[in-house]
């Protein structure tokens, strides 16, 4: 039974990593050589196919996500990030200042991976919430919030593009769905939401904070980058995408221009575009020598191995569920079904996320179990499937999470406590993600 030997996979994945404190990386390929020898994948073939999971999924988000890291860290060390941040709060004054918060976490999000938001935003609400006098929890919620989702749902965080590259979905398209989808998303939970867990669990709410998490590279104002040229930085890969959306679905004519533009607004070129604009604007404008840039750039893709290696490592899992005929068993089983693949590729992923902790490894592994189901579907739209499956990603971030320990130890809050706050707020990020996509797709 394919899915019964998947369930051992899983299993086996969970006890190498909690039990044994395995890499993840060595974990995830001894399970996809285990997984592909007992669904029958001939012994020659075994090692071609991880070969071929691992390089096919890094072959085509390796550049995005490469440059994607410099961008931020370009952002982080100019102080561009801080200028956006204390900036939104001190314009929103005391009482928004959730929405501050929210709204400045969105806008780094979406150039910073989930964990480096939440390293650099923290000491900055943590002084916030002493000069106010109001628990870090209370703004340390919104601040995580915004950026789960924007881990989830946009380009080019590793996840979104991984997704998107497994299904051939459009990253231009996806990513403006994602806003779409990520708006109400994070207001229902980053707003909505702590506002009823203060009575759900009220203890939560009288913390301070990690000290340890309270210290950041300090800015002086006025030395940073300008407010408005900070966020157009930021945005500036997200708004060549858009452009590049919006061309194809509006369907021009083909002409030279059009064909420039579409080599603009590619994934790929947005995003060194993107770099060398932020070069530019948070470095050499500013009298930044270029060793200093270059430094930084080096720093943020360093950092990112082991990251890179996993990704890979989910990548080859996938692709010997898929040439194991896992994906076509399960399309098998559902022929006839009338279930919305966006419905179902939200739920494989929210299992496997539940079971492995990793989104972005359930977010890998669930297009091997979904692919085979969408070719026996006309019609799907590809990029509605991608958002489902990151919506799935986010759900019920618990103890073999990563980002669950970072979230509660930096807010200083019991195990309890977590769970009633984080663990709630990622599933509401992950069902509410489910139903705009949902809503979504009955307008498209």
């Amino acid at each position: 039974m394919p899915l019964v030997i998947i369930a051992i996979g899983v299993l086996l994945l969970l006890l190498l990593i909690m039990r044994f404190k395995l890499n993840t990386f060595v974990s995830l390929i001894i399970v996809s050589l285990i997984v592909a020898l007992l669904l029958g994948i001939p012994v020659k073939d075994v090692v071609k196919s991880i070969e071929t999971g691992l390089g096919g999924t890094l072959g085509h988000i390796g550049i995005i996500f490469g440059l994607g890291a410099m961008l931020g860290r370009l952002i982080a060390d100019s102080g561009g990030a801080n200028r956006i941040a204390t900036t939104l709060i001190n314009r929103f004054g005391e009482k928004r200042i959730q929405w501050a918060v929210l709204i400045a976490s969105f806008i780094c999000g979406i150039a910073l991976f989930l964990e480096v938001t939440i390293v650099l935003l923290i000491p900055i609400i943590y002084s916030i919430a002493k000069e106010l006098k109001v628990s870090i929890v209370k703004l340390g919620l919104p601040m995580v919030t915004a950026a789960l989702a924007a881990h989830a749902f946009l380009p080019p965080h590793p996840g979104p593009i991984a997704v998107a590259a497994e299904y051939h979905a459009n990253v231009g398209l996806m990513l403006l769905y994602g806003i779409i989808v990520a708006i109400p998303t994070v207001i229902i939970a980053g707003i909505w939401y702590p506002k009823l867990a203060q009575k759900i669990v009220p203890t939560a709410f009288t913390r301070e904070g990690s000290a340890s998490f309270g210290v950041a590279k300090s800015f002086k104002l006025e030395e940073t980058p300008g407010f408005g040229i900070s966020v157009f930085t930021a945005l500036f890969p997200v708004i060549l995408m858009a452009i590049g959306a919006i061309v194809d679905m509006v369907g021009f004519k083909e002409n030279a221009f059009i064909t420039v533009i579409r080599f603009i607004t590619n994934s790929d070129t947005a995003m060194i575009l993107s770099v060398l604009f932020a070069i530019y604007t948070m470095g050499l404008r500013r009298k930044i020598p270029m060793k200093t840039l270059m430094d930084s750039c080096g720093s943020a893709v360093n950092a990112l191995g082991m990251l890179l290696l996993i990704i890979g490592g989910g990548g080859a899992l996938k692709q010997v569920i898929v040439d194991g005929g896992v994906g076509d068993y399960v399309a098998k089983l559902f022929e006839g079904s009338h279930m919305s693949p966006v419905l179902f590729a939200w739920i494989v992923a929210a299992l496997l996320r539940v079971c492995l902790g990793s989104g972005t490894v359930a977010t890998l592994t669930t297009p091997g179990l979904v692919l085979p189901l969408l070719a026996t579907m006309p019609n799907v739209n590809l990029e509605l499937v991608a958002l489902a499956t990151g919506a799935g990603s986010a759900i019920a971030s618990h103890v073999n999470d990563a980002g669950f320990w970072m979230v509660k130890e930096s807010l200083g809050m019991t195990l309890k406590e977590a769970f009633g706050t984080y663990t709630i707020l990622s599933t509401i990020v992950g069902v509410c993600g489910l139903v705009f996509t949902l809503i979504l797709d009955m307008f498209l």
